[in-house]
This record gives structure tokens, sequence and C-alpha cells, in this order.
């Protein structure tokens, strides 16, 4: 199983993500994504565009504000279309909650720090994207080789 990488329609670098594959509503994540930077606004556009194609429009997006770069903003403009953004001091460490716009659907991510080694990212979006998977994210972050 590899890295995913999506590319969408704007300038934007290509993504690592890692989805579960059956889209099963019974898992605790559903997969991880590790992004280059922490710059939300440059980085969360790929992101919601690749995943507007796994469980249709993304309406909201739920981050953990510590985990982000300034500025928090409220708003973000993906295909022509307002995504709201959610920053939360309450929201786990290394998750990030995608609401979309069919059946309130949502989608759990393992988000790995962007200075993370290749094959710590790896192994953690793995563990993210397996079905039976029991680790929260604090748990799988703990696990990351971060080194720089």
């Amino acid at each position: 199983m590899s890295i995913t990488q999506a590319r969408t329609s704007q300038a934007a670098p290509s993504i690592r993500l890692k989805l579960e594959p059956t889209s099963s509503r019974a898992t605790l994540l559903d997969g991880g994504w590790w992004p280059q930077s922490n710059a939300a606004g440059t980085e969360l556009p790929a992101l919601i565009a690749a995943l507007d194609h796994f469980r249709g429009p993304i309406t909201h997006v739920l981050l953990n504000a510590a985990e982000w770069d300034l500025p928090h903003q409220r708003d973000l403009i993906v295909d022509g279309r307002t995504v709201r953004l959610g920053w939360y001091t309450s929201q786990p460490a290394g998750l990030l909650t995608v609401i979309c716009d069919f059946g309130r659907d949502r989608i759990d991510l393992l988000v790995v720090p962007a200075r993370a080694t290749a094959g710590g990212a790896a192994a953690a979006m793995t563990a993210a994207a397996t079905a039976d998977n029991r680790q929260r994210t604090p748990a799988l972050l703990a696990d990351i080789d971060c080194r720089n």
C-alpha cells in the first residue's frame, strides 16, 4: 500500500494522503495526511479537493488551533466554493475532521507533522488507514519519528 499522491486543479503541490480503502463508517480513523507545512491556507485546498471525490463536497474542516500557523482564517475558497474552517483548542492533537455535504458525513484524519521523517509518516499513515486500527491520534503521533 502506498501513499496516494493527488493533484488538484489549483496550483498546489501533490498531497500525501492515505485513506482506509473500504470507506467503512465503523473505523476509528479514515486515514492519514502528511502536509508539506503548517500553513493551513496553503495545504488545505489540495486536501479538500482530493477528499471531495471520497465522500462528496466538503463544507467544513475542524482543526486543532495550536498545530497550525497563524492566521486562522474562517473561510477558504476551494474550486469556487466556500469551505468553513473551525479552529478548536479542544480538538485532539493530530486530528483533522472534515464534514461532507451529503448526509453530513465526516472524515477523520491523522495529521502527520510536516517535520516527520518519510518512514515515520508512512508507518503512521498506514496505521491510521487500517480498518482495524484502534489507536487514536495522540498514540499514533507518539510513534512518529520527527528528526530535523
